[in-house]
């Protein structure tokens, strides 16, 4: 079995999965962590998928920021996490990993969920892989509570300006895109069909499973639709190295 590290990067903490036998290609995965601040460094069944894939994983500290563009203090108070990731962790991922886009695809739950398809809507070229399993998308439900969510937005109307949803670009969007909720989610699942209901209307391709029930808002669901998160990121790897440019 491969082992899991805490590295330091850009002078923050994360956790990095190295599997016993790296996939040639380098490919790799950029999770993001969700609300609760739980990586998958001791999740047994997300680290069994990646050390059969031999992929490499990379979990950044992000705190309860949202992986946004704006500064959340409880994170760092001068650089957004969005900056940390595009600054710090995709360029130590090419140094000391060999790992670089096309070869990573963005995985993110909750809180996490809604940061990947984020920075996959800003980045799509550089992020055509995105998948977003219980993503906790209308953040500005959670403003007004007390919350780190409070600082970085003044408003809840300013946090919904800033949602996955308004950021989706009709002409630019990340080609692979997998979107999992469990209809049992009372209080975000709306908003994952409502994403999902964009999507559709504006005819861009992605796969979703907004059926499947299995422990609502939580690790046992979570765990459950495992496999086919996994699967989804190996296809998309994939048929990203096939669209590169042979010598």
């Amino acid at each position: 079995m491969g082992q899991w590290q805490q590295v330091t990067i850009g002078g923050k903490p994360a956790d990095a999965f190295f599997p016993t036998q790296r996939s040639p290609h380098g490919f790799s995965v950029l999770f993001l962590h969700g609300h609760g601040r739980i990586t998958l460094k001791e999740n047994a069944v997300y680290t069994s998928h990646l050390e059969r894939l031999g992929l490499l994983c990379v979990c950044p500290h992000g705190q309860r920021s949202w992986w946004g563009d704006r500064i959340c203090r409880e994170f760092d108070a001068t650089i957004t996490p969005m900056a940390h990731l595009q600054e710090s962790v995709l360029p130590w991922m090419n140094e000391q990993c060999q790992s670089a886009p096309p070869a990573i695809a963005l995985l993110g739950v909750g809180m996490g969920g809604q940061g990947a398809l984020r920075l996959a809507y800003r980045y799509a070229d550089q992020f055509p892989i995105v998948a977003a399993v219980a993503p906790t998308i209308d953040i500005q439900i959670w403003h007004g509570r007390g919350l780190p969510l409070d600082e970085i937005y003044p408003t809840a109307e300013a946090a919904r300006q800033d949602t996955a949803t308004l950021l989706l670009h009709p002409l630019h969007w990340p080609r692979h895109q997998l979107l999992m909720s469990d209809p049992t989610d009372a209080e975000w699942f709306d908003s994952a069909q409502r994403l999902a209901s964009k999507l559709n209307s504006t005819g861009i391709p992605f796969e979703n499973d907004l059926e499947t029930r299995h422990g609502g808002q939580s690790w046992e669901y979570i765990n459950h639709v495992a496999p086919r998160v996994m699967q989804f990121i190996q296809d998309s790897l994939v048929q990203e190295q096939r669209r590169l440019p042979t010598a």
